[in-house]
């Protein structure tokens, strides 16, 4: 049972979250109503009416339907096996997605990541900048690793680590692993489950009782735990939670004592990837903004347009490091810049709408995003 100081804590956690990644396992999605699409769906369509929360969704089962449909008694071993499997697999769980979230008039849009798509710079901001873009229209992307052509993939995981790699990557507030038990055991006491987790830094493999049962899921709770730790390390409070019970994604969100909550370190905010804009690399380029983006930038908290730049210094690319400084050169933010230094001064004092004309193609309508940006 969870003690009122931590009672309080999680319902604060959770009160202020405005994107999540939710993560469902094979299991639910072969075995569980509770954990099927269209019930996950319908929290997740209520938790943006109510709350307006941004979501999106990495799945696995893409094997295990596969296995169904293809009638084998078992989950392959062999590679070339799981690889055709989670090919049959792989429209059959879009189709149920698609169809849970289409019933509440949501669109869903399949995305299928590597972690060597999350590994390289380029790649991660590829991806960053479509996943943000689906959610500023209102789509909910469905991701999971793609299986198929995947090797270490299919091997390990069970999509846990690429759902703590997602909540990184679109800056989620929450991540919430849906798994097919209480929560995370406590080896030292009997099989409790652990409500709080306060410090992911101190999570060790014999802390939590085990072992799994067997099932058409990889991951177990080892990858889940490490998971958990991974994205709370990166000031994304994360939780897993019984995917058995109905609604747990929206009880979650509510503050309910289920499952166990990995709290991000106090000064996560600043280790994770905003530490890693403000601070890791030293800015190859600097960007002049009027007064106008100034204060949007630091005071709103919003995107830098190129309608707001002044001036361009330096040479750098798209994905680099930038210092953005007012008109007394004072620095006031960093970010990772959209477009090259090239483009922006093609662009520089332009309306959004204006940059493909000039460009002839358009990344964002930003020369740098809100969520690519770090106030200093």
């Amino acid at each position: 049972m969870i003690d009122a100081a931590d009672a309080d804590l999680r319902t604060a956690v959770f009160a202020s979250a405005r994107r999540i990644v939710v993560k469902v396992g094979s299991r639910l999605i072969a075995d569980s109503p509770a954990g099927s699409p269209a019930t996950i769906a319908d929290d997740l369509a209520r938790l943006r009416a109510d709350r307006g929360i941004e979501a999106a969704i990495v799945t696995s089962g893409a094997i295990a339907l596969g296995v169904r449909a293809l009638g084998l008694d078992s989950r392959p071993r062999d590679l070339p096996h799981l690889q055709a499997a989670a090919a049959v697999g792989q429209g059959r769980l879009l189709r149920s997605w698609e169809h849970a979230l289409s019933a509440h008039r949501i669109t869903g849009a399949q995305v299928l990541l590597t972690h060597d798509d999350l590994a390289d710079r380029r790649r991660f901001l590829n991806a960053r900048h479509a996943l943000l873009a689906l959610l500023d229209a209102g789509v909910i992307p469905v991701v999971n690793e793609n299986d198929t052509v995947g090797i270490e993939e299919i091997r390990y995981g069970d999509n846990d680590l690429l759902a703590a790699l997602v909540a990184n990557l679109i800056s989620a507030d929450a991540l919430i692993i849906l798994t097919d038990v209480e929560g995370v055991l406590s080896s030292a006491d009997n099989g409790t489950r652990i409500p709080v987790i306060h410090d992911a830094d101190q999570v060790r493999s014999d802390m939590f009782a085990g072992p799994d049962p067997g099932g058409p899921g990889s991951g177990g709770m080892a990858s889940k735990v490490k998971a958990a730790a991974s994205a709370a390390r990166h000031g994304v409070a994360t939780c897993v939670v019984p995917g058995t019970r109905p609604h747990a994604v929206r009880d979650t969100l509510a503050g309910a004592d289920i499952g166990t909550l990995f709290l991000p370190p106090a000064d996560s905010r600043l280790t994770s990837r905003r530490h890693w804009i403000a601070y890791a690399q030293k800015p190859v380029g600097r960007l002049i903004i009027d007064e106008g983006a100034r204060a949007a930038v630091a005071e709103g908290k919003n995107s830098l347009l190129a309608a707001g730049v002044l001036d361009v210094r330096g040479e750098f690319s798209r994905g680099d490091i930038v210092s953005l400084l007012d008109a007394s050169e004072n620095e006031l933010a960093r970010g990772v810049a959209a477009y090259s230094a090239a483009d922006i001064r093609a662009i520089r004092g332009l309306h959004s709408a204006d940059i493909e004309t000039r460009l002839g193609y358009k990344y964002l309508n930003a020369v740098i995003h809100r969520d690519d940006l770090v106030v200093l």
